[in-house]
């Protein structure tokens, strides 16, 4: 008959390996996603004012930027009409449904922006929401 050896209860540990593990994971993630969203929001935009304006509880679209001269930046990387397109319908495919959240600037011609609409809904957008200020 072989004794089985008690462990006395001093002995039990505590790994700290995996903990400190996850925090580092924990902070890498929260660096990058507050790096992403300062950088969507960098393009210089003077948005139009509205009485009504409300800021949106959480922004999980694609933020695209179209400044006074017309140019489209997605996030903050300047972009061609049909790079623009390109991207509404990649995005599309891979992230059904389409959000978009458009910040023109209050100086940008009106063609502009109905051609960014039209371009959404070719992608497929059902979703659009036009940044304003409020007063």
């Amino acid at each position: 008959m072989t004794r089985r050896r008690k462990r006395p209860l001093d002995e039990v540990s505590f790994q700290m390996t995996p903990m400190i593990d996850m925090t580092f994971l924990l902070l890498i993630f929260f660096m990058v996603t507050q790096r992403i969203t300062e950088q969507e929001l960098s393009v210089p935009v003077r948005l139009p004012v509205a009485l009504s304006a409300a800021q949106p509880e959480k922004i999980e679209r694609d933020v695209i930027h179209l400044d006074a001269g017309g140019n489209y930046h997605i996030g903050d990387r300047p972009a061609t009409t049909e790079e623009l397109l390109a991207h509404l319908k990649l995005k599309f495919r891979d992230f059904p449904p389409l959000q978009v959240y458009l910040r023109a600037d209050r100086e940008t011609p009106s063609k502009k922006i109905r051609e960014f609409v039209e371009m959404a809904a070719e992608a497929g957008a059902i979703d659009l929401i036009f940044g304003v200020h409020g007063e």
